[in-house]
């Protein structure tokens, strides 16, 4: 099973970004979204990026994530 998972962007080299997700930062292929910039929230899921989110948003998934490792 996949999950999506909101990253946020750190750094951009054309279609390609790299993202975080706490500790873990990956490549992620941005070319289904437009404008997309380093600081942006996206949710990724299988390496690409399929949404962009609020930062409000994003925190509250993230939040809600975190509470499912305990």
């Amino acid at each position: 099973m996949c999950l999506a998972v909101p990253m946020k962007v750190t750094a951009i080299k054309g279609n390609t970004a790299t993202a975080e997700f706490g500790t873990v930062m990956r490549e992620v292929n941005i070319e289904l979204l437009e404008d997309v910039r380093k600081g942006d929230y996206i949710i990724v899921h299988a390496g690409v990026a399929i949404e962009k989110l609020d930062e409000d948003e994003a925190e509250r998934m993230l939040e809600l994530l975190g509470t499912l490792e305990k």
